[in-house]
């Protein structure tokens, strides 16, 4: 009743929309407890606090220090007033955000909270606001205006980003096109890599957990951030997003986690058939409700222009105009229905999780089914692991597949208006098999262990994308696959491997196809292919070459099947696709990538490093890695050329590599550092590690932070 009535108050009513101030009024420290920040010489912050409260506030104040300007920004947008802020860029997003209710359900979700996370969230936000009072010039003048952050804004954020970001944001439900068709790699096949490996494959006996995240390099709400949080009944390492209150890739003394993105289908399409002022459902027109809103987009001249609409529902939710890709509102009309928006716990799930100490807690913070969407791996220190492909996920009355629900479902009719979601005990997983690991590395379940132990046909078939699995969670599994037992120096290496799988799998076919051509071009080809070692570092000299082929043969994204002899099947998972089916067009297209390989990059064996740059701030090194999809599991994105150059857009961000024996080991890096302000000597700092393929020491013993002390705030 609370959320319903919440939800149901006029807009302008809103505490969220009450005018922003320049400058915060700091609630004072005390009233969360008191405690410290220790930063480290890596701008790491380790909070310690008396209370959980004072965790959350410390952890606001740090977050400001490193990430002011971009936390501002995105809470400004969450809230559905970026266009008032900075102006007609982000009326596309506030429209958006308002139309689907955000902001006044954020008012509902903040109040559906308990006391003691309404507390946390108000802490967060007053740890926010206590830095910009006491520096109010390390924060953009345009960012300022977004103070003072309340807890509202916290709840709000994250319901953005969870549920309108990672679910249903604008140009997924919008996107003319449907799901991946069958045989290609799944969607987000560059994203992140998880393993956890069990005691016994370990040459220590020790559980072993691997969170490996692959986002943006670009400051943006996706930033991960680094700390370590010490308070009463809460004490967690790891790494989150910009903006969030909780750590969502965590360890603590006793068991560790980690996310990937996966493919669950939160949102229902619902296809309207209009007819007169209505739309037909179950027989009847039903008459649209309607609601006037609006939003405010700064002009040139600093004044604030009013923009109103009026949003249409239905039974099943919003109605929006998909376009058909030739004239504006000439496309099909839908109705969106979101899973999850009676949910509001994200936050406190993900909190739960960092407090549980053993697989009991742990799995009770799981069954509350609050965080909609990510497959989660888990490791602990009682040698169990976990492979989960978590979400909301709406239960559907009658048949069809994921490519069904995916697509444009008839909205005419009860039948296909789905009420109510799937459980846990619903959902794919795997919990201690008998290959000793889990992994995923955005495939879906049923490759989380070797041997496989899960069977497509015992889950309803809307539940997973029935998709190929792409060469780098091949290359996961490979990785860990096997009786041998991993020690801890095996695990890093194993992470930090560069081979493409792609490289290693159809360079013998295509050397065999060149045989013993006389063409000058393809024997420097063939030359340069058969010496390579099919690793992507920064010396290598037939990376390029290959890359270049590979996206004739497979097309820009590397997730063609057509010019493999035989293409994916789950019965050979971790071998399939191979073969060239065409050798000659295969050879043909190696002619074609020498020739375009020399105009991109000046010369055919053009060390990959010289072209493939890690750039940070002013950092500018060597790169090495690659597309995922080449079958690489050190995963880099690169941007297109620019000065003879290309830099990373996306790939390793947050690594952590943990072993829970005693004493525990935990390394780590943030490839792009731990800060983003402007002038922070944290911004690139991490980099030359990143080129060396090195990682840090996590530091959580106290002594260890105190030796190594950049800077002490006690609040």
């Amino acid at each position: 009743m609370k959320i319903g009535f919440l939800a149901a108050l006029p807009l302008l009513a809103l505490p969220l929309l009450a005018p922003a101030f320049a400058a915060p009024t700091p609630t004072p420290a005390p009233a969360f407890g008191g405690g410290e920040i220790l930063w480290d010489r890596y701008g790491v912050p380790h909070v310690y606090a008396k209370t959980e409260a004072g965790a959350f506030y410390g952890f606001g104040w740090a977050q400001a220090q490193s990430h002011g300007d971009i936390l501002l920004k995105m809470y400004g947008e969450s809230r559905a007033r970026g266009a008032e802020y900075w102006g007609p860029d982000a009326e596309k997003l506030d429209r958006w955000l308002i139309a689907n209710d955000v902001p006044t359900r954020s008012i509902a979700w903040y109040e559906a909270q308990t006391p003691a996370m309404r507390r946390n969230l108000d802490a967060f936000a007053a740890g926010i606001n206590a830095y910009a009072a006491a520096h109010p010039q390390a924060i953009a003048a345009e960012m300022r205006q977004v103070l003072p952050i309340r807890g509202v804004d916290i709840i709000g954020h994250a319901h953005r980003l969870m549920n309108y970001n990672y679910i249903a944001s604008e140009n997924r439900v919008l996107a003319a096109a449907g799901p991946v068709g069958e045989g290609e790699a799944p969607e987000g096949s560059d994203g992140s890599n998880a393993w956890a490996v069990m005691p016994g494959r370990t040459a220590a006996g020790k559980t072993l957990l691997l969170a490996n995240p692959h986002l943006p390099w670009a400051p943006s709400m996706l930033t991960y951030y680094e700390a370590h949080l010490t308070a009463p009944g809460y004490s967690v390492y790891g790494g989150t997003q910009v903006g969030l209150p909780v750590v969502r890739f965590a360890f603590n003394d006793n068991l560790g986690f980690t996310n990937t993105v996966n493919t669950i289908l939160g949102f229902t399409r619902y296809e309207l058939k209009l007819e007169g002022d209505g739309y037909r459902f179950d027989g009847k027109v039903l008459p649209f409700k309607t609601a006037q809103k609006s939003y405010k987009v700064r002009q040139p001249d600093g004044t604030l222009k009013t923009v109103s609409f009026t949003q249409r529902t239905t039974v099943h939710g919003p109605v929006f105009e998909m376009p058909d890709g030739k004239t504006p509102g000439s496309g099909p009309t839908i109705a969106l229905k979101v899973a999850g928006l009676d949910r509001p716990g994200v936050l406190q799930q993900y909190l739960d999780m960092g407090k549980a100490q053993d697989w009991k807690a742990f799995e009770a913070a799981l069954k509350t089914l609050q965080v909609p969407t990510f497959n989660i791996i888990y490791a602990d220190r009682a040698g169990h692991v976990l492979y989960l492909d978590n979400g909301i996920l709406p239960k559907h009355k009658t048949g069809g597949d994921y490519r069904r629900w995916a697509g444009l479902v008839p909205g005419d009719t009860s039948e296909t208006l789905w009420t109510d979601i799937h459980s846990y005990e619903d959902m794919p997983k795997v919990f201690d098999p008998p290959g000793g690991f889990v992994q995923n590395a955005n495939d879906g379940p049923w490759v989380s262990t070797w041997p496989r132990t899960l069977k497509p046909a015992e889950w309803p078939a809307h539940v997973v994308q029935q998709t190929g699995m792409s060469m780098r969670a091949q290359m996961s599994v490979k990785l860990l696959a096997g009786t041998d037992k991993i020690s801890w120096d095996d695990f890093v290496s194993r992470k930090l491997t560069t081979t493409s799988l792609m490289a290693e799998r159809m360079i013998p076919a295509l050397i065999d196809a060149i045989g013993t051509s006389d063409d000058a071009d393809l024997a420097q080809a063939k030359l340069l292919l058969a010496g390579w070692d099919r690793k992507y570092e920064a010396d290598s000299k037939a990376g390029l070459l290959f890359e270049t082929w590979a996206k004739l043969f497979a097309g820009p994204a590397l997730t063609g099947q057509g010019g493999f002899a035989t293409g994916w099947s789950l019965d050979d998972a971790i071998q399939t696709p191979n073969g060239l089916k065409d050798p000659a067009g295969a050879v043909a297209m190696l002619k074609q990538a020498v020739a375009d390989t020399r105009k991109l990059y000046g010369a055919v064996d053009r060390p990959f490093g010289e072209v493939s740059r890690l750039k940070v701030a002013e950092g500018n090194l060597p790169g090495h890695g690659g597309l995922g999809n080449l079958g690489i599991f050190r995963v880099m994105t690169w941007s297109p050329l620019k000065d003879g150059e290309r830099s990373p857009v996306h790939g390793e961000t947050w690594v952590s590599m943990v072993e829970f024996g005693t004493p525990m080991k935990a390394v780590g890096l943030m490839s792009y550092g731990n800060a983003s302000q402007p002038g922070s000597k944290h911004r690139a700092d991490q980099l030359p590690m990143v080129e060396k393929k090195q990682f840090r020491t996590l530091w959580r013993d106290r002594k260890d932070i105190e030796a190594n002390l950049e800077e002490r705030v006690t609040f």
